[in-house]
C-alpha cells in the first residue's frame, strides 16, 4: 500500500460531516509540523457550528521566492441513507480497483496527495527557493461563512499574499488530468415577492392577481440576454428555481406570488449591474414587489499562464494527457482565495461520484495525482 493511499484511508475513516473536522486537520498538522511548517489552527463561528481551519506555511530559502498554496476542505457532505451504501461510508473499502467512502473523491484523496507530495518535495529539496503553504477548512460543503473566506480575511489583515494556489476539487471528467478549472461563475440569488389583492375568483375586478401581473415580467426575464460571455465563460444565465402562489383553493385569487431565481454569471457582468437590470424590468411592468438578494459568490478567472502551464506540464509528464481549461460547474472556495492570490486553479480526481451514494476513487489514480502535485511544486518553486 502506498503512503498516499494509506493516508487517504486514514482521512476517510474520520467522520467529518460539516462543520466537524473529525481530527483530520490535527493529523495533517502533525505531519507538516515535522517538516518545519508553521501550523496555525483557526476556529470561527458560533459554538453550535464551530468551524476548524488550518493554515500551514514552510518558508522558502529565497527572500523573494514565490509562494504556492494548496487548498481544500476536510469536511464532507452527509452520507444519505446508510442502507443504500454497499459498505460503511466511513470504513474505507476496496472493490474492483476502487476505493469507496464518503470524501474519497471530494476531497480527501486530494488532501492526502497534497500532503505526501509536499513531504516528498521537501525531502528531495529541503532548501527549496519558494514557500509552500496549505489552507484547509471544515466549512466548504456547508454555509461557507466561517471557513476559507475567514482565513483569507485573516491572511489579508496580516499582509500575507500568495502567488499561486491549487484547490484540490475533483475536476477530472473521463481521465485523471483531462480538465483543470481556471475559474468559476458567480452566483446571485433573488427571492421576489409580487404583491396583489386576494379575492374571490368570481369577482376578479375586486382583486388583483399577482400571477397574471408577474407573468409578462417573468417571461421577459427568462428571455433577456444578460451578456455574451467571453473566451472562458458561457453567457450569464437566469433561471427560476421555485414559484409559489395561491392558498390551495381553486376559487381564491392569491394575494401574493413568490419566485426564487438565480443568476450564474460570468466576469462580463457584475452583481450590482444584474440587480439594477432586474429592478428596472420589474418597474417597467408596474409591479408592486419586494426583492431580497443573496450573493453566493463572485466569479473568478485565472487566464492561462504560469500556474496552469505548470500543472499542464506535470499532467502531461505523469499521464500523457493534454489537459483542458474550464470554468464549468458550481462554486468553490477558489472565489475567496482569488481575493488574495492572482492565480488560482482547481485540480483533482474524477468527479463522477461526488456527493453520491458509494462515492469512490480509482486506486490507480491516487499515486499519479500525488506525483502531479509534486511535479507542479518542482516546476514552480525550484
Amino acid at each position: 500500500m502506498s503512503r498516499t493511499l494509506q493516508f487517504t484511508e486514514q482521512l476517510i475513516a474520520r467522520r467529518s460531516v460539516t462543520p466537524d473536522d473529525g481530527g483530520c486537520q490535527a493529523l495533517i498538522a502533525e505531519r507538516l509540523h515535522a517538516l518545519g511548517f508553521e501550523c496555525e489552527a483557526l476556529a470561527f463561528g458560533p459554538d453550535d457550528f464551530r468551524v476548524i481551519n488550518l493554515w500551514a506555511l514552510r518558508r522558502g530559502s529565497a527572500p523573494d521566492g514565490k509562494r504556492l498554496a494548496f487548498a481544500g476542505h476536510t469536511d464532507v457532505v452527509p452520507t444519505g441513507p446508510l442502507a443504500a451504501w454497499q459498505s460503511d461510508p466511513f470504513v474505507p473499502t476496496h472493490r474492483d480497483g476502487m476505493l469507496y467512502g464518503r470524501g474519497a473523491a471530494d476531497m480527501k484523496t486530494s488532501i492526502a496527495a497534497m500532503v505526501v507530495a509536499i513531504e516528498e518535495f521537501v525531502a528531495a529539496h529541503p532548501r527549496h527557493a519558494g514557500s509552500v503553504a496549505l489552507l484547509l477548512t471544515s466549512d466548504e460543503e456547508g454555509p461557507a461563512v466561517d471557513g476559507t473566506v475567514k482565513v483569507c480575511e485573516w491572511l489579508a489583515a496580516r499582509g500575507e499574499q500568495l502567488d499561486y494556489c491549487i484547490v484540490g476539487e475533483p475536476t477530472s471528467v473521463e481521465r485523471l488530468g483531462d480538465m483543470i478549472k481556471n475559474g468559476r461563475r458567480g452566483t446571485l440569488s433573488g427571492k421576489l415577492r409580487v404583491l396583489g389583492v386576494q379575492g374571490h375568483i368570481a369577482y376578479p375586478h375586486l382583486a388583483k392577481n399577482p400571477i397574471h401581473l408577474a407573468a409578462p415580467a417573468l417571461a421577459k426575464l427568462a428571455a433577456t440576454e444578460w451578456d455574451r460571455g467571453n473566451a472562458y465563460f458561457p453567457p450569464t444565465s437566469w433561471q427560476m428555481s421555485n414559484i409559489h402562489g395561491g392558498t390551495g383553493a381553486t376559487n381564491v385569487i392569491p394575494g401574493e406570488l413568490v419566485v426564487d431565481f438565480n443568476f450564474r454569471f460570468s466576469t462580463e457582468s457584475t452583481p450590482d449591474a444584474l440587480k439594477d437590470r432586474v429592478h428596472a424590468l420589474l418597474d417597467q411592468h408596474g409591479l408592486d414587489y419586494e426583492l431580497a438578494w443573496t450573493l453566493g459568490g463572485e466569479p473568478f478567472l485565472t487566464p492561462a499562464g504560469t500556474l496552469s502551464d505548470a500543472i499542464a506540464r506535470a499532467i502531461a509528464s505523469e499521464t500523457g494527457v493534454a489537459t483542458q481549461l474550464s470554468t464549468t460547474g458550481g462554486t468553490s472556495d477558489g472565489r475567496f482565495i482569488a481575493r488574495i492570490c492572482p492565480q488560482v486553479v482547481e485540480f483533482g480526481p474524477l468527479n463522477a461520484s461526488i456527493h453520491k451514494i458509494d462515492e469512490h476513487v480509482a486506486v490507480e489514480s491516487i499515486e499519479p495525482l500525488k506525483n502531479i502535485y509534486r511535479r507542479t511544486l518542482e516546476n514552480l518553486l525550484l
